[in-house]
C-alpha cells in the first residue's frame, strides 16, 4: 500500500483467493488519493470490468473523502481506517473515521429543486447508486460498500 500506509493482516493473493487488506491513513486527502489508487489496483488484478472498476473508484473516492473532510474535518492527528476484500465475485470495503458520525438519512437529497445548489449529499448518492449495497454503522462514522461482480464474468475469473 505504499511506505505512508501502515498496513496490518495478512495480504493473500493465489490463485483464486480473495486479496484481503486493512490499511489505516492520516485524514489528508494526497494519501486518500494513495489508498484508492492501491484499491483500485488489487480491483482490476481480481479481473473487475472497467464499469464496475468505475463504480467501485466513484464509490471509493466519496466515501474517502467524506471521511477525511467530514467525519475527520481533515485532522492528520485522526485516522480513517480501511479494510476490504475482493474476490473472484465480489468487492467488499469498510471505510471508518474517527468522527462523531451522522446521519445518512438525514442528508437531503440533493435532486430535489430546493437542494440543487446546495453542496451536500451528492457523494453518498452517488455511492448508493454505484453500489450494490451500503450500509452504516449505528454511529454513523463507518460505511460499508459492496459491489458484486456480474455472473458472466466472475465464471471467467474463477
Amino acid at each position: 500500500m505504499g511506505e505512508a500506509h501502515r498496513a496490518s493482516g495478512q495480504s493473500r493473493r493465489d490463485s483464486g483467493a480473495a486479496i484481503e487488506r486493512r490499511s489505516e491513513i492520516p485524514s489528508v486527502m494526497t494519501e486518500g488519493v494513495k489508498l484508492v489508487e492501491a484499491v483500485m489496483r488489487d480491483v482490476e488484478d481480481r479481473g473487475f470490468d472497467e464499469t464496475a472498476r468505475f463504480a467501485i473508484r466513484l464509490a471509493l473516492d466519496e466515501a474517502i473523502a467524506n471521511a477525511i473532510r467530514h467525519g475527520n474535518e481533515s485532522n492528520p492527528a485522526k485516522m480513517v481506517q480501511v479494510e476490504y476484500k475482493v474476490g473472484s465475485d465480489s468487492f467488499r470495503i469498510s471505510i471508518c473515521d474517527d468522527g462523531l458520525g451522522f446521519k445518512p438519512d438525514d442528508v437531503p437529497d440533493p435532486t430535489l429543486d430546493e437542494n440543487l445548489e446546495r453542496p451536500c449529499g451528492r457523494g453518498v448518492m452517488l455511492m448508493r447508486a454505484y453500489m450494490d449495497d451500503i450500509a452504516y454503522n449505528a454511529r454513523g462514522n463507518c460505511v460499508t460498500m459492496v459491489k458484486s461482480m456480474p455472473k458472466e464474468a466472475a465464471a471467467n475469473n474463477e
